[in-house]
């Protein structure tokens, strides 16, 4: 009779601590992460839809939280579209300062204003921040809390990019200026598109300003080398 081969030795065991369970979130945590992806959600369906189709009932199954926590939160319909407001504002201030911090030479910086600007100025969100602003049916506090909330945003970034020029070469009261007319005109165009949006039109605008801003910062660097 044929013998049995040797069995094979038991694998050793290994010397590894197991693993340390996960650190279970406080209660902080877990409000802010219920709290952030409400916003999320109702940035998302405002940029969608605009905010006159806006419904807060639709918010908290695309956040996938109950309805009872999206109004403990936000108990008003008002209340969350500030808070919204707010939440998409200070990032894109964020993204704002860190392109500005990126870029650090004038020819770059000046196309880099506009883009940056554009994609700011022509968003859903900041329209739906005119439409409550000039809407004679919103209640005058939230109205206010949206002014504060855009200067608040908006003043930082502008800050960075003067910063920027500056760092470039451009002098500091010539840096504020050509920011702030850079940021105005943007604006204006963005305002426009509610009667006459015309993109390819819009572009050659800002094409056109580019050259003006460049001639002039020109103009300004020759004329400092005179002095």
């Amino acid at each position: 009779m044929a013998s049995r081969p040797d069995r094979a030795p038991a694998p050793l065991k290994s010397a590894r601590r197991p693993l340390a369970p996960p650190r279970r979130r406080t209660q902080a945590e877990r409000t802010a992460e219920t709290r952030l992806r409400i916003l999320k959600a109702a940035a998302n369906l405002i940029r969608r839809r605009g905010y006159a189709r806006f419904r807060t009932a639709e918010v908290a199954a695309a956040a996938g939280v109950s309805r009872g926590a999206q109004l403990h939160h936000f108990p008003t319909k008002d209340s969350l579209v500030v808070a919204t407001l707010e939440y998409v504002f200070e990032q894109a201030q964020i993204i704002s300062r860190r392109r500005a911090a990126a870029v650090n030479r004038p020819r770059d910086l000046i196309e880099a204003v506009i883009a940056d600007a554009k994609e700011f100025f022509f968003s859903e969100h900041f329209m739906v921040a005119i439409d409550i602003v000039l809407s004679t049916s919103t209640d005058q506090a939230v109205r206010k809390r949206i002014l504060d909330i855009s200067r608040k945003a908006r003043r930082p970034v502008e800050a960075a990019w003067a910063e920027a020029l500056v760092a470039g070469g451009v002098p500091p009261n010539v840096a504020a200026d050509v920011v702030a007319l850079t940021l105005g005109v943007v604006r204006g165009m963005s305002l426009r598109t509610l009667w006459d949006n015309d993109p390819k039109w819009f572009d050659h605008l800002f094409g056109l300003w580019r050259q003006m801003i460049r001639v002039f910062l020109e103009a300004e660097q020759e004329r400092g080398r005179l002095r």
